[in-house]
């Protein structure tokens, strides 16, 4: 299993440039979250993902790779979108991964050439495809191409992190970008952080509430 890969010298950028996030680094140590290194895999498996829990998406996914034997642009393009749909997905869901596919073998996805493309252009061109929107390709960003510096504003679980973080009940856009420079270049770090974050806010509620 791979892992989002950092070490000392973000952590010390980040506390250098964030006392608050320096203190939560120290109390929480060491994060190990999972990447999926294979791009078409990834993007298969965030479409999947989209709007469901995690342990339905486990269980979709889990059916697919059954289905299918290996998830792969060739694999996919030869399915037929009702035999994709009946692992689980909506008939919609089913037309975008079927997209993916075809996009990859057509050429319209070019999967090498996506990793050398800015963060701007990789956004542009995940967005041109069917099934994907901003939060899905920063997350692709992140999980799968290890890009080291991303902070989604469209993730909810990003933003209550930064809430409980500095104390905010609410939190601005132009709040957010100036944490988000502050973090720079080591955003992803903070992003693995401010995820922690939310959930020991979620916890902590769940606790209160009990």
């Amino acid at each position: 299993m791979e892992q989002f890969k950092y070490g000392q010298v973000e952590i010390e950028h980040l506390k250098r440039r964030d006392k608050k996030l320096g203190v939560a680094i120290d109390r929480i140590g060491a994060i190990e979250r999972e990447v999926t290194p294979d791009l078409f895999t990834a993007l298969v498996k965030s479409i999947v993902a989209q709007q469901i829990s995690t342990r339905a998406a486990d269980t979709v996914w889990g059916r697919l790779c059954a289905q299918l034997a290996d998830i792969t642009p060739e694999s996919i393009a030869a399915a037929g979108v009702s035999e994709i749909q009946k692992c689980g997905l909506s008939m919609r869901k089913a037309g975008y991964i079927k997209g993916l596919g075809n996009a990859a073998i057509c050429g319209e996805l070019d999967l090498v050439g996506l990793g050398v493309l800015s963060d701007d252009e990789i956004v542009k061109k995940l967005l041109s495809l069917r099934g994907l929107g901003v939060w899905t390709a920063e997350m692709i960003m992140i999980f799968s191409l290890c890009r080291p510096d991303v902070v989604s504003w469209g993730d909810l679980a990003i933003r209550r992190g930064m809430m409980n973080l500095y104390g905010l009940k609410k939190l601005s856009k132009e709040q957010f970008e100036r944490y988000r420079k502050r973090y720079s270049p080591y955003g992803s770090v903070a992003s693995l952080y401010l995820w922690a974050l939310s959930v020991q806010q979620s916890h902590n509620r769940s606790c209160h509430s009990a």
